[in-house]
């Protein structure tokens, strides 16, 4: 299997596209609901606990509320990718917005703590859905000389309204006084990205019939006729997703695997760090500022993620990106004890964030990559599954390893998983990717 199968209709454009060009035509289609949603999503997150117990559950009890956001999310990724492969992407993020909105609702409105436990799985498995079918739409219509960069910023997009998000929360918290402000907050934020999805101007329109017949170096993809196209390519074949796992079991088991531990290592430091922070005697405000500016750096560094893959290939991002945070983690573990751990702390919170930064679209840009042109969502279903698993798993390892041994053992445990990570892609990313996209 090699990139070239995977190209997609327009892959062989001859105009050259900008940053501009792919804001303003994917904008209001993708980049603007995915801020929308992002950004409500944002809002609640941390506000989840806070309700839970005020619903009556204990400290467990809430972090397993919490969870279910996680849960959501892994179990959403399988029917996400069924769903787009028969009614389209369009029809998908808006059905996944509308339930979406019906959580929300139920979040305010619950009376117990179970309904609200459902509402927030719900809108765990409705944002899977929501961004499967993004992840797929970018897939079958972004030329490959340009689709790291789009997919980064699609990535940079999530990053920047989960960013915001909690920051709004917090202004909704002192003008109202009520937490359920910020679920509000995210309903009108749905309502608005299900209308931008349904009302915007189709991408498809841009692209004129004849040059994307000129293009066409595949005769099994249906002839465009110039119509908007608002679902999945048409293709000669339609197969279900538990074929398309089969078929490509090789390429997920080795390149799959190895995108798991990235998002592993990524979900880690998010719980790494605070932990940490508490564990050397700082108090809340050094460890919210200390994570925050490893955020701010993060976020400062995701375009810049794609600019690398586009021009020098997809192990030159991923592999500096695992090499960062995998010996960070492993560096920072022996400094729990010195003298100038605040020091050593904050240095490697802001390498951490540097290398999460180089990594912002790695996963999508991978699993774009190897999707077969034939059925890209119901394989990009598994893919995004083996990603969020990883990234569902390494908060767990992390708490029951410090737990049993130390902080200090779990955090350096992490590293070794993130160099085993950077092995891995050093093996199966020239294997399943092309080392540059064609300019």
């Amino acid at each position: 299997m090699t990139l070239q199968t995977n190209v997609d209709a327009v892959t062989n454009r001859e105009e050259p596209l900008s940053v501009r060009t792919v804001l303003v035509r994917f904008g209001p289609m993708i980049y603007g609901p995915t801020v929308l949603f992002a950004l409500g999503e944002g809002a609640i997150v941390p506000l989840i606990p806070v309700i839970a117990a005020e619903l009556g559950a204990d400290v467990p009890a809430a972090a397993l509320v919490a969870a279910a956001l996680v849960v959501g999310q892994l179990c959403g990724n399988i029917p996400a990718g069924w769903a787009v492969a028969r009614i389209g992407e369009r029809l998908t993020m808006t059905f996944a917005g509308g339930l979406s909105l019906v959580g929300v609702v139920a979040m305010a409105l619950a009376p117990v703590l179970g309904v609200f436990a459902a509402s927030v799985f719900l809108i765990g498995f409705c944002a899977a859905a929501f961004g499967l079918a993004r992840h797929s739409f970018m897939t079958t219509r972004m030329p490959l000389a340009f689709r790291a960069r789009a997919l980064s910023l699609l990535g940079g997009s999530f990053r920047l309204g989960m960013f915001v998000g909690p920051f709004v929360a917090a202004a909704l918290l002192a003008i109202f006084g009520d937490e359920h402000a910020a679920i509000w907050f995210f309903g009108v934020c749905l309502v608005a990205t299900v209308l931008l999805v349904l009302l915007g101007p189709d991408p498809e329109v841009e692209l004129a019939g004849a040059e994307i017949t000129r293009s066409r170096g595949d005769s099994s993809i249906a002839e465009d006729t110039g119509e908007a196209v608002t679902g999945s390519i048409p293709t000669s074949e339609r197969v279900g997703v538990f074929v398309t796992m089969w078929r490509y079991r090789s390429v997920l088991a080795r390149l799959g695997l190895a995108a798991a531990t990235l998002s592993a290592v990524r979900s880690a430091r998010q719980a790494v760090l605070p932990l940490w922070g508490v564990s050397i005697g700082l108090d809340a405000q050094t460890i919210a500022l200390v994570v925050g500016i490893s955020g701010a750096i993060d976020f400062a560094l995701f375009y810049a993620s794609g600019q690398v893959m586009d021009r020098f290939g997809r192990l030159w991002a991923a592999l500096p990106a695992m090499l960062l945070m995998g010996g960070g983690f492993i560096a920072l573990a022996f400094t729990h004890d010195l003298a100038t751990n605040e020091l050593w702390f904050a240095m490697f919170a802001a390498v951490l964030g540097v290398g999460n930064g180089l990594s912002s679209g790695i996963l999508l840009t991978l699993g774009a990559d190897v999707a077969p042109k034939s059925e890209p969502a119901a394989f990009l279903g598994s893919w995004r599954t083996l990603t969020d698993a990883g990234g569902a798993v390494a908060p767990l390892l992390v708490a029951g390893i410090a737990a049993a041994f130390s902080l200090s053992i779990a955090t350096g445990l992490m590293g070794v998983i993130g160099l085993l990570g950077a092995g891995a892609f050093i093996r199966y990313v020239p294997r399943y990717a092309a080392p540059r996209a064609p300019r």
